[in-house]
């Protein structure tokens, strides 16, 4: 589920490191010299050169990231019951239900449902929808649609996050680029995640592999931290300069999700529910979304 940019700017915050011999800030019951010492250090002299660096309770740890795979899975489960399922004159309530059943039925609790009041289990957004689009028994499939399906999920207080598009029917060609563009942006993303710099190389890979195909990317809106809460810092954009934005390392986890618009960039919030959110221009727009872990290496994917 997409995010909605702070205004203010994204805080600074110190890292302080620990006596040696202190069991470590980690949990690991290891000497602090023998496990993050090392880590830290690299934290704070990246801090000192003016950079923007997560928070120390923000980090993930292996049984962390044990307990956000052991969410996706049933996130991942929710998604692969719609596609299984999703057809031309089904309603987006219906989409919701199967979303919910497959859900709880594994032992999860759906995120979005009553998050800053959204009424809904999942978002369904539908061609010139952006995102957060609200299920409903009134809105119905039609041949030629895409529509975008977000579930989030929490199990034993981890969260997991990912969203896939589907397409109805008999759809345009312009729309099936377009939502083969969007996917190829979200995976320059995965492939751009490298630990030790910084998240606007990442989201300006997406935003050129967007321009290069004629696309505008949403900015306002954007990705996000998640796994300990539904929504963590940092705000994730997709239209950032390079060697900007928060510093990736081990452990951080976040979602990649561009929002990508076949036509201008500008959108606006439904005012009859101030929720769903449309292209200005009313052209189709595409989300692919995924949550990944910062490796030593590149990222893992954890929900798809």
């Amino acid at each position: 589920m997409a995010l909605k940019r702070a205004t203010g700017g994204a805080p600074a915050f110190t890292w302080k490191k620990m006596n040696r011999n202190d069991p470590c800030w980690c949990g690991s019951g290891k000497k602090y010299k023998a496990c993050h010492e090392s880590f830290d250090d690299r934290i704070i002299r990246c801090e000192r050169q003016g950079m923007i660096v997560p928070k120390r309770e923000s980090i993930k740890m292996p049984a962390d990231i044990e307990g956000i795979k052991a969410s996706a899975r049933i996130n991942v489960a929710a998604l692969d019951a719609v596609a299984e399922k999703i057809r031309v004159g089904m309603s987006t309530g219906e989409i919701d239900r199967i979303v919910e059943e497959t859900t709880r039925k594994m032992g999860g609790i759906p995120a979005p449902l009553n998050y800053e009041g959204f009424p809904k289990n999942c978002c369904t957004s539908i061609n010139d929808q952006v995102c957060h689009g609200i299920p409903s028994e009134e809105d119905i499939l039609k041949d030629g649609d895409i529509v975008n399906v977000d579930c989030s999920t929490i199990y034993n207080g981890y969260f997991s996050d990912s969203s896939r598009m589907f397409l109805l029917g008999d759809v345009s060609p312009e729309k099936k680029r377009l939502v083969e563009v969007t996917k190829e942006c979200m995976e320059i993303g995965i492939q751009a995640v490298h630990p030790w710099e910084p998240l606007g190389n990442m989201g300006d890979a997406v935003h050129q592999h967007a321009l290069k195909n004629g696309y505008s990317v949403v900015r306002e809106i954007g990705g996000h931290g998640c796994g300990f809460s539904f929504h963590e810092e940092p705000f994730v954009s997709y239209v950032s300069k390079p060697g900007t934005e928060m510093l990736m390392v081990p452990g951080f986890v976040f979602t990649i999700e561009p929002m990508i618009n076949a036509g201008g960039e500008e959108i606006f919030v439904d005012d009859t529910n101030d929720w769903t959110v449309y292209t200005e221009d009313h052209s189709p727009s595409a989300q692919w979304e995924v949550e990944v872990v910062v490796t030593e290496d590149g990222c893992e994917v954890l929900s798809w």
